[in-house]
């Protein structure tokens, strides 16, 4: 199964040419249900050629650009490994894309003058990074993950168990060192016998667990250069307070795996620090929109909800965060010459979704991207645009 990254959507939207088609459908992970997708494809393919010649598109043009979905539909192998949505954009320049992705898509074919982006935006803003740090006095395992992927990551000059934590400190002290000036780590020694701590920890073994902690914390802060991408502590519950005593990560989350990592695969680990973190992802979007609604109306010129200034702004780059609607378009055209906006009551050849546009080129401008169900946006708004500076 694939992701979307913010890189994946910068090639769709800056993709050049003069005909982008975009298919969004609905897929089946397991079961006899998985039939349906080369039909559901078939189908959205016979519609996107319906339009294509509709708009005077020659059928050899139209059979060409088809051609790599006609040869998806033969691969057996591809539709046996789904996630829940398929998105596929194919251009005129014999452009293809095909991504299985964890989103369930509602069926969609658009023919445009650009890529229809705006059903992958909810993906991409959940699709963040987040830490998890697996603690146990026999190990410690860094995981960095989002919504769609987690692996384990190389923790370099740093010890990785208790034992391993204490038989350098007790070098370091006898060779007349401190464990926070080094930056690199080794050693031997007379071996510790494995390390086994239950609720009833004396205070002379949390003594140790306390320094081993201060040295496991001193080696990550080495390795991060961004100490704001959410982290998950895993670990009995004893744990988390004594390292949470000890670390200086900034944003170290309350709210834990509780239990031995060491007896969870990494699957298990991911499917409990995504519930965590994916509240805090969603929050972020709300935030958005109670901004929005506290700006707009007022005289400051900080938001909008009116479409065509709001085209402009985006294009301009003065737009910091964008809200759109899901399942809704607003066709029309941006002419960059006289920077103005022409809205259209239907598709044409020569226009796009307006709504669209201006998701698409947010992003490009590095702003932030939300879309949202029709409901969630105040009523009567079918655009709500934050500024960067009062307009």
């Amino acid at each position: 199964m694939d992701s979307i990254t913010r890189t994946d959507l910068q090639e769709l939207v800056e993709k050049d040419g003069k005909w982008h088609i975009s298919l969004y459908m609905p897929t089946h992970r397991a079961g006899r249900d998985q039939q349906q997708g080369p039909i559901r494809m078939k189908n959205l393919m016979n519609e996107a050629e319906k339009k294509l010649m509709e708009f005077g598109v020659r059928r050899p043009e139209v059979d060409e650009m088809m051609r790599p979905a006609e040869e998806l539909l033969l691969d057996r192998d591809f539709w046996q490994h789904q996630g829940d949505g398929l998105a596929a954009f194919l251009a005129d320049d014999g452009f293809s894309k095909f991504h299985r992705l964890p989103g369930h898509f509602d069926e969609l074919a658009v023919v445009s003058n650009s890529f229809y982006v705006k059903p992958l935006l909810p993906l991409l803003n959940e699709n963040k990074d987040f830490y998890v740090l697996a603690l146990s006095v026999n190990k410690v395992k860094l995981f960095r993950g989002s919504r769609d992927s987690f692996q384990e990551v190389e923790l370099k000059d740093m010890p990785t168990s208790m034992e391993e934590a204490l038989q350098i400190e007790d070098l370091q002290k006898n060779l007349g060192f401190h464990t926070d000036t080094q930056n690199t780590v080794g050693g031997t020694g007379g071996e510790r016998p494995a390390i086994f701590y239950g609720q009833g920890v004396d205070d002379n073994k949390k003594d140790d667990i306390q320094r081993y902690f201060q040295i496991v914390n001193d080696g990550l802060a080495r390795q991060f250069q961004d100490t704001s991408v959410p982290m998950v502590i895993a670990g009995v519950d004893y744990l988390h307070p004594l390292f949470r005593n000890t670390s200086s990560y900034r944003n170290l989350l309350d709210e834990g795996i509780i239990g031995n990592p060491d007896r969870q695969d990494g699957k298990e680990l991911h499917d409990q620090a995504w519930k965590i973190v994916e509240p805090l992802f969603q929050k972020n979007q709300q935030e958005a929109l109670d901004r929005f609604a506290e700006l707009h109306g007022q005289q400051r010129g900080l938001a909008s909800s009116d479409l065509e200034p709001v085209v402009r702004a985006a294009v301009g780059g003065r737009v910091e965060t964008l809200i759109v609607p899901l399942g809704i378009q607003r066709w029309g055209r941006y002419d960059p010459e006289t920077d103005s906006v022409r809205v259209d009551s239907e598709p044409t050849p020569w226009n796009d979704d307006l709504l669209n546009f201006a998701a698409a080129q947010t992003l490009l401008n590095a702003g932030n991207v939300y879309a949202v169900p029709q409901e969630q946006l105040p009523p009567q708004t079918e655009i709500a645009a934050i500024y960067r500076y009062a307009i």
